[in-house]
C-alpha cells in the first residue's frame, strides 16, 4: 500500500529540526531521525509532496514516527460513498437535530437502542429518509453502532452520537485521510455546541477543557502518544478494516479499545482538528460529574485488554530518582534531581550520532523528560491517585504541599493553555472537580474488578529513544 502522488505532509509543531536540517526531533516515542541529503532537498520549508516510490517512502517514515502530518486541505477528495450510523437512546429532538445537520444524499441509519419512546424516534427517522433498525433489549451504544455496521454496504462508515452537529462538509473532509490506504480510522475535533438557552459554568468549562476534546494540533493516535484515542462521538473509517465493529461488551470505553486494537494490527489512525464537530455538553453539576466518574470506570476493563497501555504514567528510572528527590522536598532534592538529570544527558548523548547539535539534542530530550515525569507525578497527585493523596496530606505536610501545588500549577497552566474567558478561580474548581470525579470512578472501577491494573504506572529500564 503505497501513498499516492500528490499526497502532502508537514513536519508538525513539535518536531525539532536540528543540524541544519540533518536531524529531527520528535514523535511518540520520541525519535531522532538523521536525514540525509536526498531526503533534505524533498523537505522543502518542511513539506513533503509525494512524487515518487522515494518520496512515498519518506513520507510513510515521517507519519509512522509522528513526525509529520498530512495536510488536509491539500488532500485530494474521495468520491467512495459513506453511510452515517446514529445510535439512538430516546431524545428525538436532538436526534432530528443531527439529521437536519446532515447532508442530502448520505445514507443514515438509526438504530434506536430500546428507547422508552420507540414511535417518536420512529417520526423523527421517517420524517428525514433514514433506515430504522430497532433492538429489543438495550444493549449499549457500542452494540447499537455494531448493529447498525453490520447493514452498512458502502465502503465507509461514520458514527455520530444522537447528541452531535455536523457542518455540511465534515465527513467529506475527513474522508480525504483515506487517500492514505494505510489510513483505518480518523475522527475530527469535538468542540462545545452552544446551548439555545445560554451557557453555564459547566458549559463554558467544558468549551474549554472537554474530555472529547482533544486540541488543536493534528495527531497520529496510538498508545501513549499526546493523542492516545479518540472519542466514538463522531468517527469515519473503513468498513471491511473495522470488522464487526466496537467490543460488544463494552459500555465505556468501546472507543479507546476500537483504536487500539486498530493500531495493533498495524492500521493508522488520525486526529484531525481542522475539521470539527459540534457536542451538546452536560448543563448539570450531577450529570456532569457522573457522567466523567463513569468515563472513569472503564479504564480497568482497557487494563484487562491491553494492560500496561493504559498505565497512569510512564517513568524511567531516572525520572523516577528525578521526580522522587523533588516531592521529597530536602536540601539535597534540587543537586539529587540535577544530577539524575545530568546523568541521563550524557547518557542519552552517547545513543546519539556524533553531530553538531549532539549535546543540545541531548538536553533537549532530558528536558523533555524531565517536564512529562514533573506532569505525569502531578497528574497522578490530582487526579489518579487523588484519594491516596487525600489521605497522605493529612500526615505529611511535605505531600500536602506537593498536592496544592500541582493542583494550582495544573490549573493555572490549563486556565492559559485553553484561553478560556472565565475566571481562575471558578476553571480553577471546576478543573478540581473534573478530576475528583473522573479518579473517584477509576478506583470505583478498580475495587469492583478487585484490581489495581488501571492504577499502576510502568517503568521502562530504557527510554525509548529511537
Amino acid at each position: 500500500m503505497k501513498l499516492p502522488n500528490g499526497f502532502t505532509v508537514r513536519l508538525n509543531r513539535r518536531t525539532h529540526v536540528a543540524d541544519g536540517g540533518a536531524t529531527l526531533v520528535g514523535g511518540v516515542p520520541t525519535r531522532v531521525l538523521y536525514v540525509t541529503a536526498l531526503a533534505r532537498a524533498m523537505l522543502t520549508g518542511g513539506r513533503l509532496v509525494v512524487t515518487s516510490p522515494t518520496t512515498a517512502a519518506l513520507a510513510e517514515r515521517l507519519l509512522d514516527a509522528g513526525i509529520a502530518d498530512p495536510v488536509v486541505a491539500e488532500l485530494p477528495k474521495q468520491a467512495e460513498a459513506v453511510t452515517v450510523v446514529v445510535p439512538v437512546h430516546d431524545r428525538p429532538e436532538a436526534v432530528a437535530r443531527l439529521l437536519a445537520s446532515i447532508p442530502s444524499g448520505i445514507p443514515v441509519i438509526v438504530v434506536d437502542d430500546c428507547s422508552r419512546n420507540p414511535k417518536a424516534v420512529r417520526d423523527v427517522a421517517d420524517r428525514f429518509g433514514a433506515n430504522l433498525i430497532a433492538l429489543p433489549e438495550n444493549l449499549g451504544p457500542a452494540s447499537a453502532r455494531n448493529a447498525g455496521l453490520a447493514a452498512v454496504t458502502t465502503p465507509f462508515v461514520a458514527f455520530i452520537d444522537s447528541d452531535m452537529v455536523i457542518d455540511a462538509d465534515t465527513v467529506p473532509r475527513l474522508l480525504r485521510h483515506f487517500a492514505d490506504p494505510r489510513v483505518g480510522l480518523v475522527a475530527p475535533r469535538i468542540v462545545g455546541l452552544e446551548p439555545e438557552s445560554g451557557p453555564n459554568w459547566i458549559t463554558r468549562y467544558e468549551a474549554a477543557r472537554s474530555s472529547l476534546d482533544l486540541g488543536a494540533e493534528p495527531a497520529n493516535v496510538r498508545p501513549g502518544a499526546r493523542v492516545s484515542w479518540l472519542p466514538a462521538a463522531c468517527l469515519v473509517a473503513r468498513t471491511e478494516v473495522i470488522g464487526a465493529g466496537f467490543s460488544p461488551g463494552m459500555r465505556v470505553a468501546e472507543d479507546v479499545d476500537l483504536v487500539w486494537r486498530l493500531v495493533k494490527n498495524g492500521w493508522r489512525v488520525r486526529y484531525e482538528p481542522a475539521v470539527e464537530a459540534r457536542h451538546e455538553h452536560r448543563r448539570t453539576v450531577l450529570d456532569w460529574l457522573g457522567r466523567k466518574a463513569f468515563y472513569g470506570t472503564g479504564a480497568d476493563d482497557l487494563a484487562a485488554r491491553h494492560g500496561d497501555t493504559v498505565a497512569p504514567a510512564v517513568f524511567t528510572p531516572w525520572t523516577l530518582v528525578f521526580v522522587g528527590a523533588l516531592l521529597a522536598q530536602r536540601r539535597w532534592s534540587l543537586p539529587i534531581a540535577a544530577g539524575a538529570a545530568a546523568v541521563a544527558a550524557v547518557r542519552i548523548g552517547s545513543r546519539l550520532r556524533p553531530t553538531p547539535d549532539r549535546a543540545r539534542i541531548a538536553v533537549r530530550l532530558t528536558g523533555l523528560g524531565a517536564l512529562a515525569a514533573t506532569a505525569q507525578t502531578a497528574e497522578l497527585l490530582t487526579r489518579h491517585w487523588w484519594p491516596v493523596a487525600a489521605v497522605g496530606s493529612l500526615v505529611s505536610r511535605r505531600l500536602g504541599r506537593a498536592v496544592v501545588v500541582a493542583a494550582v500549577a495544573d490549573a493555572v497552566y490549563e486556565h492559559r493553555r485553553t484561553a478560556t474567558g472565565m475566571g481562575l478561580a471558578s476553571f480553577a474548581i471546576a478543573r478540581r472537580l473534573d478530576d475528583l470525579a473522573y479518579g473517584a470512578g477509576l478506583w470505583i472501577g478498580a475495587m469492583r474488578e478487585r484490581s489495581s491494573r488501571a492504577l499502576r504506572p510502568v517503568v521502562r529500564v530504557r527510554s525509548r529513544i529511537r
